[in-house]
Protein backbone atom coordinates (compact mmCIF):
# COMPACT_ATOMS: atom_id res chain seq x y z
CA UNK A 1 0.00 0.00 0.00
CA UNK A 2 1.37 3.43 -0.92
CA UNK A 3 1.96 6.08 1.71
CA UNK A 4 -0.92 8.18 0.28
CA UNK A 5 -3.33 5.24 0.46
CA UNK A 6 -2.24 4.43 4.01
CA UNK A 7 -2.71 8.07 5.09
CA UNK A 8 -6.16 8.14 3.47
CA UNK A 9 -7.20 4.91 5.19
CA UNK A 10 -5.89 6.02 8.58
CA UNK A 11 -7.46 9.48 8.20
CA UNK A 12 -10.83 7.90 7.44
CA UNK A 13 -10.46 5.75 10.59
CA UNK A 14 -9.75 8.82 12.72
CA UNK A 15 -12.72 10.71 11.25
CA UNK A 16 -15.06 7.75 11.75
CA UNK A 17 -14.00 7.11 15.35
CA UNK A 18 -14.16 10.76 16.40
CA UNK A 19 -17.39 11.44 14.48
CA UNK A 20 -19.11 8.51 16.18
CA UNK A 21 -17.85 9.54 19.61
CA UNK A 22 -18.42 13.31 19.43
CA UNK A 23 -20.88 14.05 16.62
CA UNK A 24 -23.41 11.20 16.68
CA UNK A 25 -21.95 9.94 13.41
CA UNK A 26 -22.10 13.28 11.56
CA UNK A 27 -18.73 13.57 9.87
CA UNK A 28 -16.32 15.94 11.61
CA UNK A 29 -14.16 18.13 9.42
CA UNK A 30 -10.47 18.91 9.83
CA UNK A 31 -11.09 22.05 11.92
CA UNK A 32 -13.41 20.20 14.31
CA UNK A 33 -10.81 17.49 14.84
CA UNK A 34 -8.10 20.11 15.46
CA UNK A 35 -10.42 21.75 18.01
CA UNK A 36 -10.95 18.42 19.80
CA UNK A 37 -7.20 17.88 19.95
CA UNK A 38 -6.83 21.34 21.49
CA UNK A 39 -9.31 20.41 24.21
CA UNK A 40 -7.47 17.13 24.77
CA UNK A 41 -4.14 18.93 25.10
CA UNK A 42 -5.59 21.53 27.49
CA UNK A 43 -7.26 18.81 29.53
CA UNK A 44 -10.35 20.86 30.44
CA UNK A 45 -13.13 18.70 29.07
CA UNK A 46 -16.21 20.03 30.85
CA UNK A 47 -15.55 23.73 30.33
CA UNK A 48 -17.42 26.11 28.03
CA UNK A 49 -15.07 28.15 25.85
CA UNK A 50 -15.43 31.69 24.48
CA UNK A 51 -14.74 32.38 20.83
CA UNK A 52 -11.17 33.62 21.43
CA UNK A 53 -10.48 30.59 23.63
CA UNK A 54 -11.67 28.30 20.83
CA UNK A 55 -9.18 29.95 18.48
CA UNK A 56 -6.48 29.46 21.13
CA UNK A 57 -7.45 25.79 21.49
CA UNK A 58 -6.95 25.30 17.77
CA UNK A 59 -3.59 27.05 18.01
CA UNK A 60 -2.54 24.73 20.85
CA UNK A 61 -3.52 21.74 18.75
CA UNK A 62 -1.64 22.95 15.68
CA UNK A 63 1.49 23.61 17.74
CA UNK A 64 1.25 20.19 19.39
CA UNK A 65 0.60 18.46 16.07
CA UNK A 66 3.52 20.15 14.30
CA UNK A 67 5.94 19.85 17.23
CA UNK A 68 7.26 16.43 16.05
CA UNK A 69 7.98 18.00 12.64
CA UNK A 70 10.29 20.55 14.26
CA UNK A 71 8.14 23.64 13.73
CA UNK A 72 7.19 24.26 17.37
CA UNK A 73 8.58 23.47 20.79
CA UNK A 74 6.65 23.29 24.04
CA UNK A 75 7.74 26.06 26.43
CA UNK A 76 5.56 26.07 29.55
CA UNK A 77 2.10 25.94 31.08
CA UNK A 78 0.78 29.32 32.22
CA UNK A 79 -0.94 29.90 35.58
CA UNK A 80 -4.31 28.91 34.04
CA UNK A 81 -2.89 25.61 32.75
CA UNK A 82 -2.71 26.62 29.08
CA UNK A 83 0.31 25.25 27.21
CA UNK A 84 2.57 27.67 25.35
CA UNK A 85 4.83 26.86 22.43
CA UNK A 86 7.58 28.74 20.68
CA UNK A 87 8.27 28.71 16.96
CA UNK A 88 11.42 26.75 16.16
CA UNK A 89 11.16 26.95 12.40
CA UNK A 90 8.74 28.87 10.21
CA UNK A 91 6.38 26.75 8.18
CA UNK A 92 7.24 26.81 4.48
CA UNK A 93 4.69 28.41 2.17
CA UNK A 94 2.16 25.69 1.38
CA UNK A 95 -0.83 25.58 -0.92
CA UNK A 96 -4.19 24.84 0.74
CA UNK A 97 -4.09 21.18 -0.35
CA UNK A 98 -0.56 20.77 0.96
CA UNK A 99 -1.56 22.30 4.31
CA UNK A 100 -4.46 19.89 4.54
CA UNK A 101 -2.23 16.88 3.82
CA UNK A 102 0.36 18.03 6.38
CA UNK A 103 -2.32 18.46 9.06
CA UNK A 104 -4.00 15.13 8.27
CA UNK A 105 -0.62 13.40 8.43
CA UNK A 106 0.14 15.10 11.76
CA UNK A 107 -3.29 14.15 13.16
CA UNK A 108 -2.91 10.54 12.05
CA UNK A 109 0.52 10.41 13.74
CA UNK A 110 -0.95 11.99 16.89
CA UNK A 111 -3.62 9.29 17.10
CA UNK A 112 -1.13 6.54 16.26
CA UNK A 113 0.89 7.74 19.27
CA UNK A 114 -2.29 7.80 21.40
CA UNK A 115 -3.06 4.27 20.09
CA UNK A 116 -6.52 5.24 18.87
CA UNK A 117 -5.68 3.69 15.49
CA UNK A 118 -3.00 1.32 14.14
Amino acid sequence: MSRDEQLKERWESVVTILSNKFADGDELDLDAIIYLIGIQELGKFKQEFKKDEKVNLMHIAICRLLEPYGYYEFEFFDSDGWPHYKVKEELPPLKAGEQSILMKDAIVNYFLDKELID
